[in-house]
């Protein structure tokens, strides 16, 4: 074979291998919804969530968590200095509601970034057995904590993840968190957080619950306070502390809106892709270098190839639209979202090499219009 053929066949193999990997992995996380709510009393939960300027969906949001059909529940809700009526609609809410606390934040604290100084005052304040940290636009189902509580307290987990439904106008966007997904499990592999002889971990922003006892245990937020990865490396902080992890999907039980535009997604990975690789920029060109090559390379065989090199490239293309596939299912997006891989292949491309460019140039990261140095972003390795 020549040196083409022999580079498709090793290409052939990492695709069949990982997407495998995602496909079968993907299948062992259970839905929420399959697990009975909590009957009976059950310990106290504190469910803290962080909000800037967010008052477009933060009153629809906050409603949807007060009629969680769980009675030990609390709310403490951060305004994180806020400019626009985010504080002022949340007194209004406590005003109506004596479950739910508001801690207004004026000033960040050096060495801090703003949501997780918000969420460690949050939890600070919190009462508990367990802090439930969610999004600030998420909506829950009423049954949706009362399951999440039967789940740990029947399998014995200090800290459990949920997978929501992603709420998500326009194809493109669509195509785009289902590619996502995709990569996002393969990274993370969070179907082997459970397993205590795994150094993977998971973490999502959307709904961490933890044990507050091992949320203590492994430092808090503090010990993150300048990640701006921070869902992601909290899970990582609870596994390696020795705190018990599992994850659920929340399909039909938990959503939230993760971006409402292709362009603000495309914002939001911006100033966290580079924290990803520990602001290493070799990793980053090697990361940019894997999407084109895994997303475009056996397009470019099927249609530019001959013989052997056509035929494995059609096998990869079709793999590849079978796993996408499940992607955009897991997404909620429609099935011809997943054509569109290769393209977004591409827009991953360039988030990773805009960020690390502009992160470099710029000597760090604006994030809700703070800016933070890479040389402290950088000293809180994790």
């Amino acid at each position: 074979m020549t040196l083409v053929a022999w580079a498709m066949l090793l290409l052939l193999l990492v695709i069949v291998t990982s997407g495998l990997d995602v496909l079968i992995g993907l299948g062992r996380i259970e839905p929420l919804a399959g697990i009975a709510p909590l009957a009976g009393p059950g310990p106290r939960v504190t469910l803290v969530t962080a909000a800037r300027d967010e008052e477009r969906g933060i009153e629809a949001a906050a409603r949807s968590l007060f009629a969680q059909e769980y009675p030990a529940l609390e709310f403490v809700m951060v305004d994180d200095r806020s400019t626009d009526r985010t504080g002022a609609i949340l007194d209004a809410l406590a005003a109506r509601e004596p479950r739910l606390r508001v801690v207004h934040l004026r000033e960040l604290p050096p060495g801090w970034l703003g949501k997780n100084y918000a969420l460690q005052q949050g939890a600070n304040a919190a009462r508990g057995e367990w802090i439930l940290f969610a999004d600030a636009d998420i909506v829950m189902h009423p049954t949706a904590v009362a399951r999440a509580m039967a789940f740990v307290q029947r399998r014995g987990v200090d800290h459990l993840t949920l997978l929501p439904d992603l709420v998500m106008p326009g194809l493109l966007l669509k195509a785009f968190v289902a590619a996502f997904v995709i990569w996002f499990s393969g990274y993370l592999r969070p179907w082997k957080a459970r397993d205590p002889a795994s150094r993977c971990f998971v973490g999502v922003g959307a709904f961490n619950l933890v044990r507050a006892g091992a949320y203590a245990a492994a430092g808090g937020h503090v010990s993150i306070r300048m990640r701006p990865d921070d869902d992601i490396k909290l899970g990582k902080i609870l596994k390696r502390s020795g705190a018990r992890q599992d994850v659920v999907l929340g399909r039909d039980l938990v959503s939230v809106e993760w971006y409402h535009s292709l362009r603000a997604a495309i914002d939001g990975l911006m100033k966290n892709s580079f924290a990803v690789v520990e602001y290493n920029p070799i990793l980053m060109v090697l990361g940019a270098a894997a999407y084109l090559i895994v997303g475009l390379g056996p397009l470019a065989a099927l249609l530019l190839g001959d013989g052997a090199v056509r035929a494995m490239g059609a096998v990869a293309v079709g793999f590849q639209l079978f796993v996408h596939l499940r992607g955009a299912r897991e997404a909620g997006a429609p099935w011809h979202a997943a054509l569109l891989h290769p393209v977004i292949s591409v827009i991953f491309c360039w988030i990773v090499l805009r960020a690390m460019v502009l992160n470099l140039r710029q000597g760090g990261i604006t994030w809700r219009g703070t800016f933070y140095p890479l040389s402290e972003l950088r000293r809180n390795r994790v």
